[in-house]
């Protein structure tokens, strides 16, 4: 929990909820409504272990926060994540009410889930078959898959999900993996340079190329002077 001002509230509550959901609770110490409600968010938010978090706003000494949740009564409660309001209430509710609130913005682990926690490959596999597109399960069995040399069945899990920079990390190894090209153990300069001589009208060699970039890495210096050079020749 976190008393948040004006001058916090962009970091602590907007920043923070890309990360994590966070519940803001809007009170002031005249409402007694506000004194009821409090601790039953503070709580409830509590028992949830850091799947959500609380940011306590005094509307009194912190108007910039009230306007711009254009509160008219308190206590008023939002939920904001990815930088955005997904959900509030207005008024003193109760318990049960809370909780189906909680429940909304930051669901309890599923069966999948608590498997995905466990992080072998035997429960990982037992997620997907309760949630076959599940992101995490696929994902870490997917690492699991490429660092064991079975890279044609990572690849047949990754397209299932939607592409990420994690995802997309993954994707450019496995394809190396399939094509035996062993970035650990390989001089990379070479092969890129034997690469480049063909990006510009062999669509293989131009993944090749591109998939040793993303291994890189984005502050790699090899890889920032090597997508260079890809511009240069392909415009």
């Amino acid at each position: 929990m976190a008393d948040v001002t004006d001058a916090t509230f962009e970091a602590d509550v907007i920043e923070r909820s890309r990360t994590v959901p966070v519940v803001v609770d809007l009170w002031a110490e005249w409402c007694g409504p506000c004194k009821t409600l409090g601790p039953m968010i503070e709580s409830a938010v509590a028992a949830r272990q850091g799947a959500v978090e609380l940011a306590k706003v005094d509307v009194d000494a912190n108007p910039g926060i009230a306007q711009m949740f254009q509160v008219q009564s308190i206590p008023a409660v939002f939920a904001i994540a990815e930088g955005r309001v997904v959900d509030s209430f207005v008024g003193a509710v109760s318990a049960a009410e809370i909780e189906a609130f909680l429940d909304r913005i930051a669901p309890p682990p599923s069966e999948a889930d608590l498997l995905v926690e466990q992080g072998d490959e035997q429960s990982l596999r037992k997620a997907l078959e309760i949630d076959p597109g599940h992101p995490g399960a696929i994902v870490l069995l997917a690492s699991e898959l490429i660092a064991t040399k079975r890279p044609h069945e990572a690849l047949e899990l990754l397209a299932r999900i939607p592409e990420t920079p994690e995802v997309r990390h993954l994707l450019a190894e496995a394809r190396l993996a399939k094509n035996q090209v062993d970035v650990a153990h390989q001089e990379v300069v070479p092969l890129l340079d034997t690469l480049l001589e063909r990006v510009a009208s062999d669509d293989e060699a131009r993944q090749e190329f591109l998939d040793l970039l993303e291994t890189l890495g984005p502050q790699s210096e090899v890889a920032v002077r090597y997508r260079k050079a890809l511009a240069t020749r392909l415009f």
